[in-house]
């Protein structure tokens, strides 16, 4: 089976730092794929490759297939990409469905009067109103972004990127700023998502990542130094001398 995605020899510079120096890694139809590694590896600057905010300096990228190192965001999100951000892109002037529905819209290729069509349109609500009930969110539809906790933002934000109906979503760190209660409502919407569309997962919280991931890459210092399942990773001795045995701040 061909892998939705292929990365091979991904080179990012910035100046003298070497954010990914030949990064090749795969993520199968339907995987979580996990990348972990210490703050500052470069797995948010890998990210941004992929989704097209930051161009390599040399390598290739192909989704389902085909070479989109040439593509533009809007190009890579129509082919079945998406991703979430650590910090989360939210409209927080607008309703949480509001938010849904304009990311229904745009994946649809309506006007982009967004405040007008998304809000009148009953197709583009029940489409968002559909999203929102897997998202655990639909009794929030109405409540403005900004009122909403930050773990219901996080949980918005990945609504969103699903509203565009990926094949592909890269997770920026789902987990970040959550606490335990929130964490574990997180973990079950991922969990509920696995099988149906590939992810490939940042994430600092191990316990997290050791649910969720059929497979783990460790980047450390813009490099794969090793990738395996999650009892590999854990056995692995380069993998505990260069990260997880550093203790927790490592994570």
């Amino acid at each position: 089976m061909t892998p939705i995605l292929e990365v091979d020899d991904l080179v990012k510079r910035f100046g003298g730092v070497l954010a990914t120096g030949n990064v090749a890694l795969t993520v199968e139809p339907s995987e979580v794929h996990a990348l972990i590694g210490p703050n500052g590896a470069g797995k948010t600057t890998l990210i941004s490759q992929l989704f097209g905010e930051l161009k390599p300096d040399a390598g290739t990228i192909r989704f389902g297939g085909h070479a989109i190192g040439g593509l533009s965001t809007a190009d890579r999100v129509q082919r079945g990409l998406s991703r979430t951000f650590q910090i989360t892109h939210l409209l927080r002037e607008f309703t949480v469905l509001e938010n849904v529905a304009m990311a229904v819209q745009v994946h649809r290729g309506h006007s982009f009067r967004f405040w007008r069509n998304a809000r009148r349109d009953r197709a583009l609500a029940e489409a968002a109103q559909g999203i929102l009930r897997g998202a655990g969110l639909e009794d929030r539809a109405n409540v403005v972004v900004s009122e909403l906790s930050h773990g219901e933002q996080k949980q918005l934000e990945l609504a969103v990127a699903l509203a565009s109906e990926p094949r592909l979503l890269l997770l920026d760190e789902p987990m970040a700023g959550l606490g335990p209660v929130e964490s574990e409502a997180m973990i079950a919407y991922l969990t509920e998502l696995k099988g149906r569309v590939a992810m490939l997962l940042v994430e600092h919280d191990m316990d997290a990542v050791f649910q969720l991931a059929d497979r783990i890459s460790v980047l450390v210092y813009g490099r794969i130094i090793a990738t395996g399942t999650a009892e590999e990773i854990r056995n692995s001795q380069e993998v505990r001398a260069a990260y997880l045995g550093e203790g927790d701040d490592a994570c």
